[in-house]
């Protein structure tokens, strides 16, 4: 496939602005607050859309619509059930916490609230988590761009091997991300975030309406495909009918509550966008504000997947240019199968059955629907979904990495310019794990599933821990600490003895045996989730009973019951926090009853 100069210009453009925004910035990042925390002068609206964006990475993007494609409709349960009331209790909750305390972290919230091991142990376990997260979006945009064949033609000119593009486009990558966090910090972070979120939106809602009329609409995807895939609610009352592999209290105890609440109540990664609001009001409105397009978004990302599995082969039956002749074999739609680099044979599972690359959905519809001009918008909207991901797990990793690994444990006194120095360093550190965990993620077919695996063994424990903290003043720093070494503990061996039918055992869980067998990876994360959750919740609470609690005077505006609530009477009524979660908690409700 070879792109027009209108395609290339578009491109380029948004990586001008994106190293034009840095460089701007560059010259209002003097201390470390300034780098870390964007001097916690950013109005609301700005940290709202940042908010989202940050969360609208490869995962988003790619991952929603190979779940959609994967699981149909009812992976808007990521949305509706899984990430929508976990962000108004955030903003609601968590945030006068989390800013009243003047924490610059989360794993520092840890600390004033429990000790050092807690912190360090959660400072430690998301630097790892930020690290795969970072890489899969690394992984997503370079195999993108491989598959495309875009720069097919400009390697041909060099002379270089054809071969290297997936490691160059990496490489790339990595360094425009390197260079603009470098320039302006956490600020130019959340400023490329704004831009990209106005991007992915240009860019997938054409996408979106085209894919649709060429179906026949919504109708025409409930005629042509099965009732579970259409139907968000429908079969899951038992795991057998359902493409999800879970049943209802999976679903809403291990998506719903554990995962769900999990990253978005202790997630830095999102958390620290709603910190560096102006003001207490505008940091609980951070997380509302991004609610209204959030719980818009399945239309935007999880459609694509059921558009691919809808619309019919092109003339021929060809899939798409971006596969070799041996992967098209579709048994419906547009999704092609899986193909080995080394050999170009169609990959198969462990029970002989072909894998089909769902995380494909979106760049076969981009060469099915776009033409030239359009296809250079598509792109950049993939690539600024990319960035976005990237930016927003390096910029939460160096702000961990430097205040509650470095400053911590390494050098305590140094001067401010020094830990901005170290923060420079660590960004081009996480930079460089991120490129190593990329090659990680080639071994799954959705990147939703390596993700939420990921999230299972870091979040699901960690909110044990932080509702305990918050919600329960006889926590102890003894009990929490052992809660989340037993959390942890508990989802690698839940892992370890479990596996995905037709997985071989090893990433995907069984390296230790074979105790039981889940119809789907997601319905696996689901119960690591729980499992994980359960076991830190209650060794957290045996250990807090036969240990010495803390003095109640030291967790004022650490634990709800000995904290001020914030005020909202002076505010008008459109900006107060609960008006705005009323709002959007009553819309989540109906969307499910319409999609039921």
């Amino acid at each position: 496939m070879t792109l027009s100069i209108l395609d290339w210009t578009l491109m380029l453009v948004y990586f001008a602005f994106v190293l034009g925004i840095g460089f701007t910035l560059k010259r209002h990042t003097k201390t470390s607050a300034d780098f870390f925390q964007a001097g916690r002068a950013l109005p609301a609206w700005v940290c709202g859309l940042a908010f989202l964006s940050a969360n609208l990475g490869a995962q988003e993007i790619i991952g929603m619509a190979a779940s959609g494609a994967k699981y149909g409709i009812a992976t808007s349960h990521f949305y509706w059930v899984g990430a929508i009331p976990a962000m108004v209790f955030l903003g609601i909750f968590m945030m006068p916490f989390y800013y009243g305390s003047r924490a610059r972290s989360v794993p520092e919230y840890l600390r004033l609230r429990f000790d050092e091991k807690t912190r360090a142990f959660n400072a430690v376990s998301f630097a790892l988590m930020t690290v795969f997260s970072s890489g899969i979006s690394m992984y997503a945009m370079a195999k993108l761009l491989q598959l495309l064949h875009i720069l097919d033609a400009p390697f041909k000119a060099l002379g270089w091997d054809p071969s290297y593009i997936f490691h160059t486009c990496i490489a790339v990558s990595a360094l425009v991300v390197l260079a603009y966090i470098l320039f302006g910090g956490l600020s130019s972070a959340i400023y490329n975030e704004v831009l990209q979120f106005f991007l992915i939106v240009a860019g997938f809602l054409p996408l979106v309406y085209l894919g649709l009329r060429d179906v026949g609409g919504w109708s025409g995807l409930t005629r042509d495909l099965p009732v579970t895939l259409t139907h968000a609610w429908r079969g899951f009352g038992d795991p057998g009918t359902n493409a999800m592999g879970v049943e209802v209290f999976g679903l809403g105890m291990g998506l719903a509550f554990v995962l769900s609440f999990g990253y978005w109540c202790t997630d830095f990664l999102v958390v620290q966008r709603a910190m560096a609001a102006d003001s207490m009001a505008a940091a609980r409105r951070t997380p509302l504000i991004a609610a209204f397009p959030k719980m818009l978004f399945p239309f935007l990302v999880v459609l694509p997947g059921l558009i691919a599995l809808s619309a019919r082969p092109m003339a021929g039956g060809e899939v798409t240019p971006i596969v070799s002749s041996a992967a098209a074999l579709p048994a419906q739609g547009l999704i092609p199968y899986k193909v080995a680099e080394s050999t170009g044979q169609v990959v198969r599972d462990n029970d002989g059955r072909p894998v089909r690359d769902y995380d494909l959905a979106v760049p076969v519809l981009l060469l099915r629907y776009f033409p030239t001009g359009m296809l250079g918008l598509g792109l950049t909207a993939l690539l600024a979904s990319f960035m976005s991901g990237m930016a927003g797990n390096v910029t939460a990793f160096n702000t961990v990495w430097t205040y509650d690994i470095y400053q911590a444990y390494v050098r305590p006194t140094a001067s401010d310019a020094h830990y901005l120095w170290v923060g420079r360093m660590a960004t081009v550190f996480g930079i460089a794990a991120s490129v190593a965990t990329a090659y990680v993620a080639a071994q799954f077919n959705n990147i939703m599933d390596v993700l939420q695996l990921v999230f299972a063994f870091v979040n699901a424990p960690l909110l044990a821990t932080f509702l305990l903290g918050m919600f329960w003043k006889r926590a102890t720093g003894h009990g929490a600490f052992a809660g989340l070494l037993s959390g942890t503990a508990a989802a690698a061996l839940h892992h370890g003895l479990t596996i995905p039918i037709g997985a071989a055992a090893g990433v995907k869980g069984g390296w230790i045996a074979m105790l039981h067998r889940y119809p789907s990876e997601m319905a696996q994360n689901f119960w690591t989730a729980i499992y994980a959750f359960s076991a830190c919740f209650a060794v957290t609470v045996a250990v807090s009973l036969v240990t010495r609690p803390r003095d109640e005077r030291e967790l004022v505006g650490l634990v709800h019951s000995l904290t001020d609530k914030p005020r909202d009477e002076r505010m008008a009524w459109y900006l107060r926090p609960v008006t705005l979660a009323t709002i959007v908690l009553a819309a989540t409700v109906l969307l499910n009853v319409v999609f039921f």
